[in-house]
């Protein structure tokens, strides 16, 4: 949504600004440029993006116009989680979590935090690493196989917003591709009055302004706040990473939450009153 309101913001302010300066608006209606532009910026980007990096391209752009960046109550909702988990693990052992992990679909304890089972991605990461200690895995391994898995995720995501970028950041030129089309459609025209000729003239710009606006208005906004969402989604996951990776040295249910806790920035992070408060709830609903 917040994509949606800046795309918005920019069109009213550049479309605004000119209309008040007294600018013709149907000169800016060009779909001749826009096709253009559009047609080759979509060319590129299936010249560039082999296989199933289309696929997550898509996934990536539809991101762009969503708010998937977790929120205080969210970390609160996979602390709590988290601690249920570990006084499970303290009171009757890791073995008593193989049923959550091998059917986690109809464990109540994932049921209760709907939250958190909506992000797919993070859950697998939870579950597998449950899993892992389950199976008798030492914490040393289990912190290798965390970092090889965020890394590789790292890598999954960066794939599809450097294309976004890319794309982007060739609009400009594509932009110039499509004025000087204009340009050459201007010298056929030469022979008309001035009024024409300045209407070829003014479409011809329109591919340039088409260009820098797409690039720096939108297509560039779009890629910063796909990235803006991976890095959260990385953040949540390290959260995860570090309370497990403390249950698993055999930390204090308590103080495993806390590591994970020091993991999440401080405008999101849940205060410790804020915790003491929760995990009493649990303790009255258990």
């Amino acid at each position: 949504m917040s994509s949606i309101i800046g795309i918005v913001v920019v069109l009213a302010a550049v479309l605004g600004g000119f209309a008040m300066a007294g600018g013709p608006m149907p000169v800016l209606i060009q779909p001749n440029e826009l096709i253009v532009i559009g047609g080759a910026a979509i060319g590129s980007v299936l010249s560039s993006a082999p296989g199933k990096m289309r696929g997550r391209l898509l996934a990536a752009f539809k991101k762009g116009f969503k708010d998937s960046i977790p929120t205080k109550q969210d970390y609160l909702d996979l602390l709590k989680l988290l601690y249920e988990l570990f006084g499970i693990m303290r009171r009757e052992g890791i073995l008593a979590l193989e049923n959550h992990v091998n059917e986690r679909d109809k464990s109540p304890l994932f049921a209760k935090y709907p939250g958190v089972a909506k992000r797919h991605h993070a859950l697998d990461f939870l579950v597998e690493g449950l899993k892992q200690l389950v199976d008798g895995c030492p914490a040393s391994d289990l912190a290798q196989l965390f970092d090889a898995e965020l890394e590789t995720h790292h890598s999954e995501q960066s794939g599809p917003v450097a294309l976004i970028r890319g794309t982007g950041d060739a609009l400009p030129g594509l932009g110039i591709v499509a004025a000087v089309l204009g340009i050459v459609i201007t010298m056929a025209h030469l022979d008309g009055g001035p009024e024409e000729i300045g209407h070829h003239v003014g479409a011809a710009l329109v591919g340039t302004f088409l260009g820098i606006l797409l690039c720096y208005g939108i297509i560039g906004p779009i890629a910063n706040n796909v990235e803006a969402q991976d890095a959260a989604e990385s953040r949540y996951m390290g959260c995860i990473k570090e309370a497990l990776l403390a249950a698993a040295r055999g930390t204090t249910p308590a103080l495993s939450i806390e590591f994970g806790r020091r993991a999440i920035f401080s405008d999101e992070r849940p205060s410790i009153a804020e915790l003491e408060k929760a995990f009493a709830e649990l303790k009255k609903s258990s």
